[in-house]
């Protein structure tokens, strides 16, 4: 993995392991070796705090930074030409501009060669469950923070080399379903989504809320859709008839919202089909003295020892809970593809739950359940205030893009932009796409947001379509000077070591931090890091553009600041990719 960092860091272990004493046989590994970033440039480029060796070298931080230097020095190779000196407790270095670009051009340029690739996961098998959405109404915003995290994460862990399997289970059952089934079937006239021109899931969803409504005139309305989860749970032909029909205007429409937002899963799992599942796992871990039955005949697990509580497995009737299910579900889904680690993409108000979970599962002396992992995230408003699905205020995912994509379209009309673009309406549809995704996911995912339509489409600032305008303005760049070269205008040659501007060597310390950027939101489980990535790459090549002229400077320098600049492209493209933004070639 090629950073400005890792390098140094190899070299400042090295030379610090010459300073152990013989009595020590441990050995310092780079990792232990702290690399920062000097608060003032003139310091250098790289500094290495010495102060956590001192107990171990049994020396100063002063002396250790003297000794360390003595050190490279004895090992220095006539052709390094970074420069490096002890200031305090530091070691500071400063790095051969020309050299450093040099070493990371064909690596950045040569497309055929990967980049942003650690391979810090490589051979590990990652199962993702993310979205979950219920049968009963269309996805909302909340899910498009879940869908898009869920996605990111994916690609990221695959870009680090892991295989990964991304997995939805949809809740179909329960009497959450059966409420808009009983709404339908009172009152729903044979009416479909056809006939009355509405989009499969929010059809669906429409008789949710008119339960709601029905509820709250009739009291009776609980006890009917309590008794309709009993005809299913029966068998009923005519429940079990409207119960799939309904499942299936709401899946399609789900699917269809999926497609549009690019949003894909390996495989789908059904509540219907893995309800049932745990209930004999519970028994056994009963047979086992892993729970505990009580005077009534409900099976407990006491989890005090684990600084959690007691948790109900079975009910007194011998039925199963959400976290029988769950546990079944898991255990169900490793034997269906064996993973090594399940990350759970699932709302903070769920976090017990899954400290639950998972110290049950432990219980069981499951290899992988010391690996389950709950990426959980906060709560998504917008300015209007809560959304609540069963009043209706719910923002339906389907309205929110269709408005980002009505605002970005008028921006373009606005800018005259439609002859030059072609197709106007696909592209607001990116437009509005790149705001959504970035919005939702510039924030770290623990963090309860507040996601502003408006704000998120700025062109200017820290936002999706920002970074889709960058990529088009050097995509512009780039085939402009694609048309010189055709006419013969341009004869310069490449030359990366003639790279030492302020503006073009901080553009290329952040180009070479890419795949350290990459491993470490794929190790935090936390897209924002690659988008706060992605607005400084963005910021760096700004700048470089401003102060550094490509078309009207010497051939040989023009030339590698374009492939500098095409270097920036594949980079911003990539990363795009793995955070769910399209990339757009014109704006």
């Amino acid at each position: 993995m090629l950073t400005y960092k890792e390098p140094w860091k190899a070299r400042i272990a090295a030379a610090l392991n010459t300073l152990l004493p013989h009595s020590v046989e441990a050995r310092i590994e780079p990792s232990q070796v702290i690399a920062e970033v000097p608060p003032n440039p003139q310091l250098g480029d790289l500094g290495f705090p010495l102060f956590p060796f001192a107990k171990l070298l049994k020396k100063s931080p002063l002396e250790i930074a003297q000794a360390v230097v003595s050190a490279l020095d004895a090992r220095r190779t006539e052709d390094m030409k970074d420069r490096y000196s002890a200031q305090g407790p530091y070691v500071n270095v400063r790095l051969d501009r020309g050299s450093f670009a040099r070493s990371l051009w064909d690596l950045l340029l040569d497309e055929r060669l990967p980049y942003g690739r650690p391979q810090t996961l490589k051979g590990s098998r990652i199962m993702v469950e993310f979205s979950s959405p219920n049968t009963n109404k269309p996805l909302h915003l909340g899910h498009l923070r879940n869908d898009i995290l869920g996605e990111s994460i994916s690609r990221i862990l695959a870009a680090c080399g892991a295989e990964v399997r991304k997995v939805c289970i949809i809740n179909d059952r329960g009497v959450h379903i059966c409420k808009s089934m009983l709404a339908y079937k009172e009152a729903g006239q044979g009416k479909t989504p056809a006939s009355e021109g509405i989009k499969s899931d929010r059809f669906v969803g429409d008789w949710y809320v008119r339960f709601h409504q029905l509820s709250q005139e009739d009291p009776r309305a609980e006890d009917r859709a309590q008794d309709l989860l009993r005809q299913w749970e029966a068998g009923d032909p005519q429940t079990v008839d409207l119960w799939t029909t309904m499942n299936r205007w709401a899946v399609e429409g789900i699917q269809e919202t999926y497609r549009r937002t690019g949003i894909g899963f390996d495989q789908y799992y059904f509540e219907s089909q893995t309800y049932l599942k745990g209930k004999a796992q519970v028994l056994q871990g009963l047979e086992e003295g892993l729970f505990y039955k009580e005077a009534d005949g409900a099976v407990w697990v006491d989890l005090t020892a684990e600084g959690l509580d007691k948790k109900v497995l079975l009910r007194k009737d011998g039925t199963s809970l959400y976290i029988t299910q769950d546990i079944g579900t898991a255990i169900f889904r490793h034997q269906d593809w064996p993973f090594d680690r399940l990350v759970y993409v699932v709302g903070s108000e769920q976090q017990y739950h899954f400290k639950v979970l998972f110290s049950i599962l432990e219980k069981f002396k499951f290899a992988w359940a010391k690996n389950l992992y709950h990426l959980s995230y906060g709560m998504v408003h917008l300015p209007e205030g809560k959304m609540k699905s069963r009043e209706g205020t719910v923002v339906d995912a389907d309205e929110l893009l269709d408005r980002l994509q009505a605002l970005a379209l008028k921006e373009i009309r606005d800018k005259d932009r439609e002859e030059v673009l072609g197709d106007a309406g696909a592209t607001a549809e990116k437009i509005a796409l790149g705001a959504l995704h970035y919005y939702l996911l510039q924030v770290a995912p623990v963090k309860d947001m507040l996601f502003n339509p408006q704000e998120s489409l700025a062109f200017n600032g820290n936002t999706g379509p920002y970074l889709q305008y960058m990529g088009a303005r050097i995509s512009s760049l780039l085939h402009k000077h694609a048309r010189r070269m055709q006419a013969g205008e341009e004869t310069g040659t490449m030359r990366p070591e003639l790279l030492v501007e302020d503006a073009e060597w901080e553009l290329v310390k952040t180009l070479s931090a890419y795949p350290e950027a990459v491993a470490e939101a794929a190790l935090r489980m936390d897209p924002s890091l690659l988008a706060a990535y992605l607005y400084e790459l963005s910021r760096a090549f700004s700048r470089f553009y401003h102060d550094c002229p490509m078309l009207s400077a010497e051939p040989d320098l023009a030339a590698t600041r374009l492939g500098l600049s095409q270097g920036v492209r594949r980079v911003l493209r990539d990363a795009l990719e793995l955070i769910g933004i399209p990339f757009l070639e014109k704006m």
